[in-house]
């Protein structure tokens, strides 16, 4: 090994960074240090202390989240160990994995729970008095402790670092004296859990129900194990209960030879139940029962036609109505339904539909507000990906967001203050449009609070009582940056750190580029990046390859800082290697996403090929009478497709593990993309179908125990590239997985396959 190559290896795992933090009137830093990431913990609700590397030994700087100056340590505030009562509803979110420790200081046992993310309670045993309790948990999960009788005694919520609860008299009136939920919001009353005199329950397939003195009584006789009852939500005050009846789905076994078991010489045969696009499924069908009565209300046959689902089942609080959602086959419809127990009526709450698909795998979110008659849902009727404010009562919609960007996720629902916290993509138009930033959004006017603002990609973590946060962002062609800022306006405190990459650049290490030019449409703006290989020289000429993966599912091009991707691998042949977000991928409009829609085979080929076209314009360093692709799963299915359909472009291909066949593959991800019921579409796509048409170079890669992706795709392709007579090398590694292609094995034989038919052959 070489003395530059030594080097290279020590940059990709320590990078030489400048990190600049904010000065005050006792202390100020600017220090060499070898971390990318300052790895920022909360020490209180207004300390945050930062840990460094600072001269081959870890150090630690304790910053104000007021002022922004760094701390003495005899200024850092308070005992770091100890954590302050909170009267929290709710677990919140899921920090660091951290021990909290309560001491029960009181005369009394005491009983602890965690409050889930809705609020309810799981219990984790008593403390008697006197002693302590070790706990695991996350930073932001609430704990609630009871006496004997059940009633309150105080509550914590987790910080972000080890810390201890002591419960004893004066922290027991510390929590009482705090503001609650129901001081500041009126609840609606529930009906009296007294009347829960009854049980529903399911026997030999039937639904039964039992009485408050024991007696029995059938309320169905249809149930069969082909068709059983199940699935039972009770009213909030016990009087009526939902069921599902649901005809089982059909059995589509799929069966895969394992030939080296580990405890056996004899190969073993390995059966999965597996659906595949067109297959019967599972079909329920809701029905409530006055539980006095036994009288039954079947939701209206109209409205849930062809289910593919029905879930999120809950009641109203007034426990007469019942509510669930209905997405039915074919995904181009879905409905939030009630059902009226008082008349058995039905009526549609919220309804989304598409004449291409809706993303309810990834765009759906649905918060019923407390008093049961308003919702925030997610939709994309407006062409962007949004959320609104529903009144269930009249179907009026009220925008939260709108604009040419999309909602990525909600994040926090926190109905005390009003406010959504959420993740936005492409809401700056000057920035890559898939750089995710951060929002608060008020649940009555709308008004946003951008907590985030850098050109780059970002994540946030809060301090434990939510006042603060670190504000984490990066691109791939720049090092992380760490602010400190505050909640209530978004407005920054002090920059904490910035990375500096200058250490990595000296030594031969190549920053990737960022590169957007117009798709097929000449004016949709198209983005990717571009990694040179280690030495590399501008007056050469180098075969270009295309890392690609286009499920519509997401995006899938970096957007943040790292120092190696394995995309390195592919450009330190002696290659370029592009990777790229063409139409059909996610989280763009709708209109961008839709390309995909029953058009799988597409790929983004057309926004890819000028994308690459337009970059080799100002890049004479691309040679693009050599261009090679590689991709895994979907990623397979194109990088074949790319020789089937493009091969007049494409030279070289390495496909693994690929659907090829979207008849072949699992249900939920082809139907909602290429659509309900089968039809020609689906053979025109096929790469077993259309294998007789490849051009160039192709290997394929298969794991012999691949349960994602049926491995008989690609052995059809196999079978019909021999009787097409085609030329190509087929890489069978019995005993893996998914994603062969990622083993050490895999790996190397597909650089060695790029090396010989695009760097090699010249």
């Amino acid at each position: 090994m070489t003395r530059i190559s030594k080097r290279f290896l020590i940059a990709l795992t320590a990078i030489l960074a400048t990190w600049s933090l904010p000065g005050s009137a006792d202390a100020h830093l600017d220090e060499l240090v070898r971390n990318e990431s300052i790895q920022p913990r909360w020490i209180d609700e207004e300390t945050l202390e930062i840990t460094l590397e600072l001269g081959g030994t870890r150090q630690q700087r304790r910053i104000s989240a007021i002022s922004g100056e760094v701390l003495k340590d005899d200024r850092a505030k308070g005992d770091p160990a100890s954590v302050k009562p909170s009267k929290a509803d709710r677990s919140r979110g899921r920090g660091n994995d951290i021990q909290l420790q309560f001491v029960n200081d009181l005369d009394v046992s005491l009983r602890l729970f965690w409050l889930d993310q809705q609020g309810r309670r799981r219990g984790y045993g008593t403390i008697p008095p006197g002693e302590t309790h070790d706990q695991q948990t996350f930073g932001g999960h609430a704990w609630l402790l009871t006496d004997p009788d059940d009633r309150s005694v105080i509550g914590f919520v987790a910080p972000e670092h080890d810390g201890i609860a002591v419960i004893d008299d004066r922290t027991r009136e510390e929590w009482r004296n705090l503001p609650s939920k129901s001081d500041r919001r009126p609840r609606r009353e529930r009906a009296s859990s007294s009347r829960r005199e009854r049980t529903a329950f399911v026997r030999d397939h039937d639904l039964w129900c039992r009485e408050a003195d024991g007696s029995e009584r059938a309320f169905t006789t249809d149930g069969t194990s082909e068709s059983p009852w199940g699935r039972i939500s009770t009213s909030p005050d016990g009087r009526f209960a939902l069921a599902m009846k649901t005809d089982r789905a059909q059995d589509h076994p799929v069966h895969i030879l394992e030939v080296a078991p580990e405890d056996q010489v004899q190969p073993r045969l390995k059966t999965i139940d597996y659906l595949k696009p067109g297959d019967r499924i599972a079909r329920p069908r809701p029905a409530v029962f006055d539980l006095e009565t036994g009288r039954r209300m079947d939701i209206d046959p109209a409205l849930v036609p062809n289910p593919w689902s029905i879930n999120r089942i809950s009641w109203h609080p007034d426990g007469d109505r019942v509510r669930m959602l209905y997405n039915q086959r074919g995904h181009q419809v879905l409905r939030y339904l009630e059902l009226d127990a008082r008349d058995g009526s039905t009526r549609v709450l919220i309804e989304e539909t598409s004449p291409t698909f809706i993303d309810y795998a990834g765009k759906f979110f649905l918060h019923v507000l407390e008093g049961g008659d308003e919702a925030v849902w997610m939709s994309e009727r407006s062409g962007w990906n949004h959320l609104d404010r529903v009144n269930l009562e009249t179907g009026e919609r009220v925008p939260l967001t709108r604009g040419p960007w999309v909602v990525r996720a909600v994040d926090d629902v926190d109905e005390e203050e009003g406010r959504l916290r959420i993740r936005v993509l492409g809401i700056d138009p000057d920035q890559d449009p898939y750089h995710v930033h951060h929002a608060m959004i008020d649940l009555d006017s709308g008004r946003m609070i951008r907590l985030t603002e850098g050109d780059g990609t970002h994540r946030i973590e809060f301090s434990p009582d939510g006042r603060f946060y670190v504000d984490r962002w990066s691109r791939v062609d720049l090092p992380p940056v760490h602010e400190l800022r505050r909640t209530e306006d978004g407005g920054l405190v002090t920059t904490l750190a910035r990375a500096d990459a200058s250490g990595l650049l000296e030594i031969g290490w190549t920053m990737p580029e960022r590169f957007v030019a117009k798709g097929r449409d000449g004016e949709t703006d198209v983005w990717g990046v571009i990694v040179r290989p280690r030495g590399f020289e501008p007056d050469r000429r180098y075969p270009v390859v295309e890392h690609i993966y286009a499920g519509p599912q997401g995006h899938f091009v970096p957007k943040s800082w790292s120092r190696n991707w394995r995309m390195r691998d592919a450009a330190d042949l002696g290659t370029i290697v592009v990777q790229i977000d063409g139409m059909g991928t996610n989280w763009r409009s709708k209109a961008f996403h839709d390309v995909a829609w029953r058009n799988l085979g597409d790929s983004g080929f057309p926004d890819r090929i000028a994308w690459m076209k337009d970059a080799a314009e100002t890049r004479p360093w691309m040679d693009l009478e050599r261009v090679g692709i590689y991709g895994g799963s979907a990623g397979g299915q194109s990088a074949l497709r790319a020789l089937i359909a493009h091969g007049d472009f494409y030279d070289v291909a390495v496909a693994d593990c690929g659907c090829h066949d979207n008849r072949m593959d699992k249900i939920w991800w082809n139907e909602l993309w290429m659509g309900w019921p089968i039809a020609e579409h689906y053979a025109e796509q096929s790469n077993v179908d259309q294998a007789h048409q490849l051009q160039g170079d192709l290997m394929l890669i298969l794991g012999g125990l691949d349960t994602n992706v049926d491995p008989a795709s690609t052995l059809q392709v196999v079978d019909a590239l021999v009787k097409a007579d085609k030329d190509f090398e087929f890489v069978l590694l019995p005993s893996a997985g998914h994603g062969a292609a990622e083993t050490p094995y895999g790996h190397r034989r597909r650089l060695d396959f790029l090396r010989r038919k695009l760097v090699d052959d010249r």
